[in-house]
């Protein structure tokens, strides 16, 4: 079983997210701090985004060194 890192996109979407509870939302729910679940929020996806880039960039020069030779599959002629 392999563990596949944060899309891209998604550590984009949390420090986004993140970056919006922790300096735009001045709401208080009692139970919970905003900003600081803002702030994990934008911890978790820069974290994400190092990880998916690492893997990327790692994961890049693996992939092209591997060469086979195919032989091409000739269909049965009917009889």
């Amino acid at each position: 079983m392999t563990v596949s890192p944060i899309p891209i996109g998604t550590s984009i979407v949390l420090i986004a997210v993140g970056a919006i509870l922790a300096y735009a939302v001045e709401y208080d729910l009692g139970f919970i701090d905003v900003q600081t679940a803002g702030i994990i929020l934008m911890i978790v996806g820069i974290l994400g985004l190092i990880i998916s880039v690492l893997f990327l960039a790692l994961g890049g020069r693996r992939r092209g060194g591997e060469v086979v030779d195919e032989v091409p599959v000739r269909r049965r002629e009917r009889p």
